[in-house]
């Protein structure tokens, strides 16, 4: 027998515009009003725009690991696990949980915002030898990766080694790229000096794209200003370019190009969850096509934002989507709880409009471009704005103070250089983070559900 009286809200994933749906879900509404619960594989909002600094070593990787548990007055359930399936007509979420159980969780109204994972081609190799920078754990093994390079380099005699441990490919000219190739360039220009042994000149980063453009977001005269400021760092640049197939100890490029190397990382874009492939309905880009309001439409009680949903751009007349940016995911999320309490009260949604409020990139010392609110900034004032922007959207004062220590410490003390070796007798590529083999097609979630004899409260 269902012994549950109140409505049961279920949100999917703990990103940006999940964790600000559940703080403003806890604001607005009392106990009585409804259960909430909040379905993520680990309890902490990871800050994304950051990763490249933890890679780098700028940043700890608990600075910018917000913990969902802080607070004294969370009352939000937390189910530690990912969810792989969802039935939007028998109302059911198919979670499998962190120690391996798969189990059926009943709703009444869901908010899925699972996230998104890195977008891969069929190319060969790609998946087995190529790095990911979507998660903490593959920030934190990155850095230690890179400074293996350079130990491994700086004990060998074999020239031919030493030149495949010292080139460095990133491909993906987007914003995580540039920034992931501009920091940790950073990190080993900094770090050579301390390896008497080794040719600074050997040292070599590549940034591959197809585009045409590095970040054509910020427009032709910043995005010039980016690529020359990494142009000048010694960052071969190359544009139209992309990866024909990759191995162990070197990569080929779509030009003829073959590069000796052992570190190739993968940031040419994402794609929305598997998750929402498994609700058979309607997508845009693989995301769940919804109404302004976020809400599937014929199905009162769903919702989806952020990577999850097309949310049709109301500030840019409706024609174009949001991009799946934090800036967006932060404010859909907090409108998306007031939609959610508007259905519970018989009350209209409203539609959620925002206005880009501009873009910030940081390139690591103090190169930076950045242009809030249309201005176009370059070097330490586009750095301020930058930092004064990631510091400003942090959730916490803890964090917001942990974050302040660690550039702080960075710029007058630099890095030590370490590598803690936890993570280097495990392989660490793409297919090894994103578990994307653990969700099921729309019929198996159906099969489950009717086999198991979850029905409607």
């Amino acid at each position: 027998m269902n012994t549950v009286t109140r409505p049961r809200i279920l949100v999917v994933g703990a990103g940006f515009a999940g964790v600000e749906c559940v703080r403003r879900l806890e604001r607005k509404l009392t106990p009585e009003e409804a259960d909430v619960t909040l379905v993520t594989p680990f309890s902490y909002q990871l800050y994304l725009p950051l990763l490249p600094q933890v890679a780098s070593g700028v940043l700890t990787p608990q600075s910018i690991a917000v913990s969902l548990r802080r607070s004294k007055k969370y009352r939000t359930r937390i189910i530690p696990g990912g969810a792989i399936g969802v039935d939007i007509k028998a109302k059911v979420c198919v979670i499998r949980t962190i120690n391996d159980e798969i189990v059926n969780e009943p709703y009444d109204y869901i908010v899925l915002s699972p996230g998104s994972i890195t977008r891969t081609f069929d190319i060969p190799g790609l998946t087995d030898h190529a790095f990911g920078m979507k998660t903490l754990a593959e920030a934190a093994y990155i850095r230690d990766h890179v400074i293996t390079q350079l130990d491994l380099a700086d004990a060998s005699d074999d020239p031919a080694e030493k030149a495949s441990r010292l080139q460095f490919v990133v491909v993906g000219g987007g914003y995580a790229g540039t920034e992931t190739a501009a920091c940790l360039q950073k990190l080993t220009h900094a770090a050579v000096k301390r390896y008497p042994r080794l040719d600074p000149g050997l040292i070599k980063w590549h940034l591959i794209d197809i585009a045409p453009k590095l970040m054509p977001e910020l427009g032709d005269k910043l995005g010039k200003s980016a690529q020359e400021i990494l142009t000048r760092r010694g960052i071969d640049i190359s544009l139209g370019v992309s990866i024909a197939k990759a191995g162990p100890e070197e990569v080929t490029f779509t030009d003829g190009r073959v590069v000796p190397t052992r570190t190739l990382i993968w940031t040419a874009g994402v794609v929305a969850s598997p998750l929402i492939a498994t609700l058979g309905a309607e997508t845009v880009r693989g995301r769940l096509a919804v109404t302004a309001d976020m809400n599937l439409p014929g199905h009162d009680g769903v919702f989806a934002l952020g990577d999850a949903g097309a949310v049709p751009d109301e500030a840019k007349g409706g024609d174009a989507i949001c991009p799946p940016t934090a800036q967006h995911a932060m404010r859909q999320g907090r409108v998306v709880a007031e939609n959610v309490i508007a259905t519970l009260r018989n009350q209209p949604l409203k539609p959620y409009v925002h206005k880009d409020l501009g873009l910030v990139v940081d390139l690591g010392g103090k190169d930076a471009v950045s242009k809030p609110l249309g201005i176009e900034l370059r070097g330490f004032p586009a750095q301020v704005v930058a930092r004064g922007y990631h510091w400003s959207a942090l959730r916490t004062n803890v964090a917001k103070v942990r974050v302040a220590t660690n550039w702080t410490l960075n710029a007058l003390a630099g890095d030590d250089f370490v590598r803690t070796g936890f993570q280097a007798r495990k392989p660490a590529t793409l297919k090894d983070f994103e578990y994307t083999d653990s969700y099921l097609s729309p019929e198996q979630v159906r099969d489950r559900i009717e086999g198991s004899g979850t029905q409607e409260p």
